[in-house]
């Protein structure tokens, strides 16, 4: 028997388009042979299935849906929301409740990474090098003047809680501060401003089942604007060189430094690493992605291909070691 599989995407964030671009890119390499895969679009409170141009609504009290006057119900949901509600451990709070297992981590890890600041904080008590912020929110006020004093000149300005450089601004002169500091909270309650790191970016996928973990190849980030902003992401304005020129020695590091912050974290399923290697080869933290684009031309597809192995088998390996 097929497993129904339900690719969860959309959601309530300004990344919904990006979120609907990776679903297409999942339901197109899931396994026809072993899954029944549907597109469940989450938009405002609703929940549908998108089948064929039409839209029926999802049975919240069992995650099941009506096709042809018969009940299908969901025995697993890859979830591929770039924001809320999937990125911060709601959407995980309610499969928990209905014992549905899924591709991204549990509550608390989805709910830790999604709040950029907090992480930060929790991962610097482990050693882990991460630049220096402060934090504010809505109602909260700051000088220019204590910016500089206390982050310095170049640094940005950014959503605590967003992951498509929405709202992200990098200030380079005190007067753009409070510009940028609306900007972010457009599009969350709660903001950070960060100090800039001077190096070479780059990023690093990882997941780990029960049979195995694998260290996915290195991208080496270019961006052609001044950093790698939504434009960079999404709309090639970015050079991605996999493998990243970088040592051996110094691919090893990035690649065990991933696999450790997994194990801190208590992660699930892939995630994607960014990382600001500086002049004296330290390696800095920027953040993690949980549910990393899945566009074709996102990093994690790019690596997959890189180490030799397709995103079908991928996909097949994360969802089968939830059953095994």
């Amino acid at each position: 028997m097929k497993r129904n599989i339900a690719v969860i995407a959309g959601g309530n964030s300004s990344e919904r388009e990006v979120s609907l671009r990776s679903a297409n890119t999942v339901l197109e390499h899931l396994d026809k042979e072993l899954y029944n895969p549907y597109l469940v679009e989450i938009k405002g409170n609703s929940m549908t299935v998108i089948t064929n141009g039409t839209n029926t609504p999802v049975d919240l009290n069992d995650f099941s849906f009506s096709k042809d006057g018969e009940k299908v119900k969901f025995e697993y949901a890859y979830i591929i929301i770039h924001g809320t509600p999937g990125e911060n451990g709601i959407l995980e709070g309610y499969l928990k409740m209905l014992d549905i297992p899924h591709s991204t981590c549990g509550v608390l890890a989805s709910a830790l990474t999604f709040n950029k600041f907090m992480l930060n904080q929790f991962l610097k008590s482990f050693g882990i090098r991460i630049a220096d912020s402060i934090m504010l929110r809505k109602g909260d006020t700051i000088t220019a003047a204590d910016v500089v004093e206390k982050i310095g000149l170049p640094c940005f300005i950014k959503p605590s809680d967003g992951g498509s450089s929405f709202g992200t601004t990098k200030v380079k002169e005190p007067e753009q501060i409070e510009e940028a500091i609306a900007a972010a909270f457009n599009e969350s309650d709660e903001i950070m401003i960060e100090s800039f790191m001077q190096g070479t970016e780059v990023t690093n996928g990882y997941y780990k089942t029960k049979q195995r973990e694998v260290m996915l190849p290195i991208t080496e980030v270019v961006p052609k604007r001044d950093f790698f902003d939504y434009e960079a992401k999404y709309n090639g304005a970015v050079e991605e060189i996999t493998p990243a020129r970088i040592p051996d020695e110094l691919r090893d590091r990035i690649q065990m430094l991933t696999a450790a912050i997994y194990k801190i974290v208590g992660c699930n399923g892939i995630i994607r690493n960014d990382y600001i290697i500086t002049e004296d080869n330290k390696i800095n933290l920027l953040e993690i992605n949980t549910i990393p684009g899945m566009t074709e031309t996102s990093f994690i597809p790019q690596q997959i291909r890189a180490a030799g192995m397709t995103v079908k088998e991928v996909l097949t390996e994360i969802i089968e070691n939830s059953f095994n």
